[in-house]
């Protein structure tokens, strides 16, 4: 399946007081390789393996290939990790007819804030809120397996 997402910064805390849910995420990186990236991440008491490939040109696409896991066996896998775990918080809202999530990072990346929508096309328009900020979409030091490796903090 191919995913297309733009990625922005968030510059204020507006996106609460319309959160339709709150949710723990926590997730590791198998292999960070920017063309064939493998995650386990653990959202509340669910789990998930992820296969991520090269991002598109623009930054806006790439592949991607999850599968549902039991939970024990995905804290199992994060303790195999190469990197720093990402922890945060992952708010689900929607905003003029399209869901939005914004993560809240925490440890080495907190202060780090930002949202993300998926598109059905590259070319889908959308109303931004209020609480976007810059456009951070397609630079590798935002991607979470960038972040594993050189916290926010680092910068």
């Amino acid at each position: 399946m191919i995913e297309i997402e733009r990625k922005f910064l968030v510059k204020s805390k507006g996106y609460k007081k319309n959160s339709l849910s709150k949710h723990f995420v926590k997730q590791g990186y198998l292999s960070t390789d920017l063309s064939r990236c493998v995650r386990v991440r653990i959202i509340d008491e669910k789990a998930f393996i992820t296969i991520k490939g090269a991002s598109s040109i623009d930054g806006l696409s790439r592949f991607e290939w999850e599968k549902e896991i039991c939970k024990k066996e995905a804290d199992e896998i994060i303790m195999l990790c190469a990197a720093d775990t990402i922890e945060k918080i992952r708010y689900v809202l929607e905003f003029d007819g399209n869901k939005f999530e914004v993560d809240e990072f925490q440890n080495k990346n907190n202060g780090l804030i930002i949202a993300e929508i998926e598109l059905s096309s590259k070319s889908q328009l959308f109303k931004k809120p209020e609480w976007i900020g810059k456009e951070v979409t397609g630079i590798k030091k935002y991607y979470n397996s960038q972040l594993a490796q050189k916290p926010f903090s680092k910068w």
